[in-house]
């Protein structure tokens, strides 16, 4: 069978097992996408309460970015070789007791260590949760069905975290962002009770490759590190530079270990298969530019049109139904159209509506006019990529690697992510003038801008998913020598 929907029946009954794990796994994706968006209103209410400075406030979100982004490759492999029941649930008790520590913390340091550990939480989480689905679901129907439900609930929980972040931090405090997800987790874990329990890997017992963790997490760690940190240091500093140089050196480093040990952390065999190295590059350029609308339309909404947090965040409501909606309407299509085609469909739809987003962003905007239109077409257009992109991420990947995929493929998120709307902040800042401009005219221009040039991005991952990903995928495992 290929990895392509042969058909467009999709069993209505599933074993309880499988309906369990499809809950436990959704739970986890929600709670990782809600957890990567509802901090951001509570920012300036977090920075009055515990008296951050204007250096300090960013890391409440970059230390987070910081341990998910560098130890997604790690996370995704542990969950390989210890099992992925396990992982998942120890996952799941770091971050519920990360939160409700940052929900107690009463100092800045406080706040940051209790972000990085909830990073390390969800490293551990995203990666276990995406192989889970690929290994239990056979390729065809359900498995994009899945993978559809999969992408819906992560947009779901990105445009609810913004909603209930505005919601929470004006009626009870910004302290309830974090508390959000002690629940959420208490949830998952109780459901998680009835997955089956992990079986031992065939064979003699594999071993971690501690070198090559250390490499990639440091690596990718300095990368994202030197990424987030260019908005104030500037892209070309000599500690940008600096730091950028050092990420590329340990990033070699850990080709270059990977390529010789017998159990690699990454075989780089994967990356010689077309289709999962056309899904990695898409996912960046993908969430560069849907990291950038997020972050833009937010500032847009309350900078420019002087909306309120609780405000701001319902006006993200159309982007996660547009993500809905592209998500079934890609499950349902797939097979006649074929994953490069549907995902270039998808970025160029994603590209129209950020195109459409700056021509709208201007002074005299307004929800109907700049926002409406711009959130669906865009968010539709995202939602087309996310089943083909699990599809081809996993094409040709065997069962015991399926957690090296899951954490390439996340990293390609979280790392495309973070350099794109870090460059893209830069692009704005240059356009808008020192310290922030002077007026919401030349505000609104510069994220117009911002946006325009996202949409060249998803043109560029248009081009990749074409030239990359075929019509039709195999379904036989990769060469496992790499």
């Amino acid at each position: 069978m290929t990895g392509t929907i042969e058909s467009a029946a999709v069993p209505v009954r599933m074993p309880r097992a499988t309906r369990m794990m499809l809950v436990v796994v959704l739970t986890v994706q929600f709670t990782v996408a809600l957890d990567m968006s509802v901090v951001n209103v509570a920012l300036p209410d977090i920075r009055d309460d515990l008296g951050f400075g204007a250096d300090g406030l960013p890391w409440v979100v970059n230390a987070y970015a910081l341990s998910f982004g560098g130890l997604l490759m790690l996370g995704g492999r542990i969950g390989d070789l210890v099992g992925r029941r396990r992982t998942l649930v120890a996952g799941l008790a770091v971050f519920g007791l990360a939160g409700l520590g940052g929900g107690l913390a009463t100092t800045p340091g406080a706040l940051i260590a209790a972000r990085a550990v909830q990073g390390i939480g969800a490293a551990a989480l995203a990666p276990v949760a995406f192989a889970l689905i690929t290994v239990t679901f056979p390729a065809g129907p359900a498995r994009s069905r899945a993978l559809g439900l999969w992408g819906a609930t992560a947009a779901a929980g990105g445009a609810f975290g913004v909603l209930i972040g505005g919601l929470l931090t004006e009626s009870v405090g910004w302290q309830a962002v974090m508390f959000i997800n002690v629940p959420i987790v208490a949830f998952a874990m109780f459901a998680a009770r009835g997955l089956p329990a992990d079986r031992p890997v065939p064979g003699a017992a594999p071993r971690l490759d501690p070198v090559g963790a250390l490499l990639v997490t440091a690596g990718a760690t300095t990368l994202v590190l030197g990424v987030v940190r260019a908005e104030r240091q500037g892209w070309g500093s000599a500690v940008t530079i600096g730091t950028l140089a050092v990420a590329a050196a340990l990033l070699a480093a850990f080709v270059l270990v990977e390529l010789r040990v017998a159990e690699p952390l990454l075989r780089m065999g994967l990356l010689t298969h077309r289709p999962v190295l056309g899904a990695n590059l898409f996912m960046m350029l993908l969430f560069s530019g849907q990291f950038a609308a997020f972050y833009f339309t937010s500032l847009y909404l309350q900078q420019v049109l002087d909306y309120g947090p609780a405000a701001a965040g319902a006006a993200f409501v159309p982007f996660s139904g547009g993500i809905v909606i592209g998500s079934v309407l890609a499950t349902r299509t797939m097979a006649r159209i074929g994953p490069g085609r549907l995902l270039a469909l998808g970025a160029v739809l994603a590209a129209v509506g950020f195109g459409w987003f700056g021509l709208a962003f201007d002074v005299d905007g307004s929800f109907l006019r700049s926002i409406l239109g711009p959130s669906l077409v865009a968010s539709i257009g995202a939602g087309l990529c996310f089943v083909p992109l699990g599809t081809a991420a996993t094409a040709g990947v065997a069962a015991h690697e399926a957690g090296m995929a899951g954490g390439l493929i996340n990293s390609s998120r979280q790392i495309g992510g973070s350099i794109g709307l870090a460059g893209l902040v830069t692009l704005a800042a240059s356009v808008i003038g020192p310290h922030g401009g002077g007026s919401e005219r030349e505000l609104a221009h510069g994220y117009a801008v911002a946006l325009e040039t996202a949409g060249g991005l998803l043109v560029l991952a248009a081009l990749v998913a074409l030239v990359l990903v075929p019509a039709k995928l195999g379904g036989a495992p990769a060469d496992e020598r790499g």
